[in-house]
């Protein structure tokens, strides 16, 4: 796309705003922090408001297409929400405000960590953790204190499936732990005779995603958590694809220990451009004194006929995550799409979640080879590369932008060749499955006919094909360079 740039169009004496005049005393600023000149070009408004605008719609969302991004579960966010959200009584709070002139706000925060607890069947939940990631490191710090609480400090390593999601190795290493991967079996679970081999008086726990990233439910998950809780270990629970089980079935009574949850994944807040991200943290009874606080509890005390809600630290709580409360733009915009979908609702998402993937999984296996023949959950992971052809899964990802579609995630989990892990969430309806269903086939028709036209791909759109590695080794920030 040649256009002109913005430097380009800057000519000597253009403004796109009008200041007024300073009504205060000017500040001298030390010399040291000014420069003759910082080089912006001068423009006018509508050459500023049409620069930005051509730009924005360049970006992909899931608001103008669809985005199976495999494990991110890139749905729809319900404007509801938004509009909710930005009522002046939460989005002009202040955390460093009396409690007691924010009740609202700690009354929605007291509710939604009382829906999350029952969904999930935990004693407790925190609210704090701002992002998945942390959350993961919350529970890790939370197994630390508790074994040393118990006089059980040489616990020392934590089992990561090579199934689980991909934070989970990072977060152990930045918990003080080691890491011990356990294989797959042949259908795709988690290796039982690898857990049992791994069990002793060190294991801390293990991180389970559940189900896990190959998109399919641990079959023998009771004699998993049965095998680590019987050396005295810990079960850690990956909410990266609670989107499945909502309604459905609760990790908690499954054995799990801990559980982070993606709000941004199962609760529909905003998800992408690094946050957002609010990644509450769910414990069993024995665990739950010592997540991090504040959280919010329902004093004994009212107004009225007001109850009153107060911040308060669990008993042996690890401390805070983050330097306040967590997102709690996150928590409005979750608390509403609970109040919109209700029980019900969450366990038909669910369903469609499963019902969409299974459609995709099954129009798409005669092209494209389904390395487990099972039924899967949310998602599934497929080899990209469509039968009897040499192309790879990054060509058939850069054909789909040509017809409109947003990749799948590419060659994630590194257990399967070539994978593309494909996620349509339960938003989506079956005439833009269909189209995906016929985009994914004409591919594979491409590849064998004219495999030159993918491996070249994208034709389409704004950018052709980057150097990826060059491009994260050499990055160009600046629209003059």
């Amino acid at each position: 796309m040649d256009e002109p740039t913005l430097y380009k169009l800057s000519a000597d004496g253009r403004s796109s705003v009008a200041l007024p005049e300073c009504d205060v005393d000017e500040s001298k600023i030390p010399s040291r922090l000014m420069r003759d000149a910082i080089g912006l070009p001068e423009l006018s408004e509508p050459q500023v408001v049409r620069h930005y605008l051509r730009l924005s719609q360049l970006n992909y969302g899931v608001d103008t297409g669809f985005y199976p991004l495999g494990s991110c579960t890139m749905k729809y966010n319900p404007k509801a929400s938004e509009i909710w959200a930005r009522l002046p009584g939460f989005s002009q709070v202040h955390p460093l405000q009396d409690p007691e002139s924010v009740q609202g706000a700690l009354e929605l925060m007291f509710d939604l960590q009382e829906q999350l607890q029952e969904i999930a069947g935990f004693a407790r939940v925190a609210l704090q953790p701002a992002a998945g990631a942390q959350g993961e490191l919350t529970a890790l710090l939370m197994i630390r204190a508790y074994n040393r609480w118990r006089g059980e400090g040489q616990r020392d390593t934590i089992l990561v499936p090579d199934s689980a999601h991909g934070t989970n190795p990072a977060s152990v290493t930045m918990g003080g732990y080691t890491v011990v991967e356990v294989p797959s079996n042949k259908t795709g679970d988690v290796d039982l005779e690898a857990v049992k081999a791994a069990c002793n008086d060190r294991l801390a726990g293990i991180m389970l995603t559940n189900p896990n990233t190959l998109g399919l439910f641990e079959e023998r998950i009771g004699e998993l958590v049965e095998l680590v809780h019987g050396c005295g270990g810990l079960v850690y629970g990956d909410g990266a694809n609670l989107n499945a089980l909502t309604g459905v079935t609760r990790p908690g009574d499954l054995g799990i220990d801990l559980m982070h949850f993606n709000l941004h994944k199962t609760f529909a807040t905003p998800h992408g451009g690094g946050g957002p991200g609010s990644g509450p943290v769910g414990a069993a009874p024995a665990l739950a004194p010592f997540l991090p606080g504040p959280v919010v509890e329902r004093s004994q005390v009212a107004l009225g006929e007001h109850p009153v809600y107060v911040l308060t630290s669990p008993e042996q709580s690890i401390g805070r995550m983050v330097a306040f409360h967590g997102n709690f733009g996150m928590f409005v915009r979750a608390w509403a799409y609970l109040r919109l979908l209700g029980a019900e609702g969450l366990r038909e998402a669910a369903m469609h979640a499963v019902l969409n993937a299974n459609y995709l999984r099954v129009q798409l296996a005669e092209d494209y080879n389904m390395p487990f023949d099972r039924t899967c959950m949310h998602e599934f992971v497929c080899e990209g590369a469509p039968k009897g052809t040499s192309i790879r899964a990054l060509d058939v990802s850069k054909r789909l932008m040509d017809y409109g579609f947003h990749p799948p995630t590419n060659y994630f989990p590194l257990t399967v060749k070539e994978a593309l892990m494909i996620e349509p969430t339960e938003t989506e309806d079956k005439e833009t499955l269909d189209a995906f269903v016929r985009a994914m086939r004409n591919i594979a028709a491409e590849a064998r006919a004219d495999p030159h036209a993918l491996r070249d791909a994208p034709h389409r759109t704004p950018v052709g094909r980057l150097d990826e590695v060059k491009a994260a080794r050499d990055l160009i920030v600046s629209e003059e360079t």
